[in-house]
């Protein structure tokens, strides 16, 4: 018994410190942190700049939004702009816009909403789908091992695969995409994830190039002791639409508040003025 216990253990160990197999077993916990993941409300502030030439901004955006659950599906309504509340005016757009799509909802028959809410979840499946590829499409390795807000993590970095024949559309991408994980040693959950791009990838024949080079960071935090949820988003892209017009762009979205919708929250749409 204590040989078959040290086997199990040796065995274990093994696994653990392959980095294929931290991965992939990291992609099979994500459909369980996705499906708490939906029971949060949350704030989401949303900054987009456009740099000129020479990396100077000339225009900036802030949006920020407040998300929640309505009628089985999320609702995203307008709270601020450009770190400001919202004037008397577009208040009153925004209370008048959730309180038709209360409306909206409320009058749907059981089948409307049973598709409206499959629509959603076919959303999230497709958004899902490519993840379940990363184990294979990419050689890893293990590159460190870290703390993060206390918590131990591996460093995983990945490198196209070749050969690799992707399944989703998405996944097609991964050629020219290379990546760093930083993954939870506790739950195998992706704590940080960075990516940058390695060639220019094109959409549709003449629609839009995105340029080598650009990058996107993810940071994820533990709510609740739970779930991990979104912390920030961050991304710099140069990209030309139509192969002709060409924008250089940085977006910044944080995410805060976090709360059970059951229990803490509750839309409530005022009368419009």
């Amino acid at each position: 018994m204590r040989a078959l216990l040290l086997l199990a253990a040796i065995c274990t160990l093994a696994v653990a410190q392959d980095p294929r197999e931290i991965v992939r077993r990291s992609v099979q916990l994500m459909d369980h942190n996705l499906a708490v993941a939906r029971n949060y409300t949350f704030l989401e502030r949303s900054e987009t700049r456009e740099l000129d030439s020479s990396a100077h901004v000339k225009t900036r955006k802030i949006m920020l939004y407040d998300v929640t659950m309505l009628e089985g599906s999320p609702y995203r309504r307008l709270v601020g702009k450009d770190d400001h509340g919202l004037s008397p005016e577009e208040e009153r757009i925004e209370q008048k816009k959730l309180a038709d799509s209360i409306a909206e909802r409320q009058k749907e028959t059981p089948a409307e909403h049973a598709r409206r809410i499959a629509d959603w979840e076919k959303k999230r499946q497709r958004e899902r789908e490519p993840l379940d590829e990363v184990p294979d499409a990419f050689d890893f390795r293990i590159a460190g091992e870290v703390q993060i807000d206390g918590r131990d993590a591996w460093i995983v970095e990945g490198t196209p695969r070749p050969g690799y024949r992707a399944r989703s559309s998405l996944a097609k991408l991964f050629p020219k995409l290379r990546g760093k994980l930083w993954i939870d040693k506790a739950d195998f959950q992706w704590i940080k994830t960075e990516a940058e791009v390695t060639g220019d990838i094109s959409w549709g024949l003449f629609v839009a190039r995105l340029s080598k080079g650009a990058r996107l960071s993810v940071q994820m935090t533990r709510v609740n002791d739970e779930v991990w949820l979104p912390k920030r988003i961050e991304a710099n892209a140069s990209a030309r639409l139509a192969l002709v017009k060409k924008y250089n762009i940085e977006s910044d979205t944080s995410f805060s508040n976090y709360r059970r919708f059951q229990v803490e929250s509750r839309v409530v749409a005022a009368a419009p003025q």
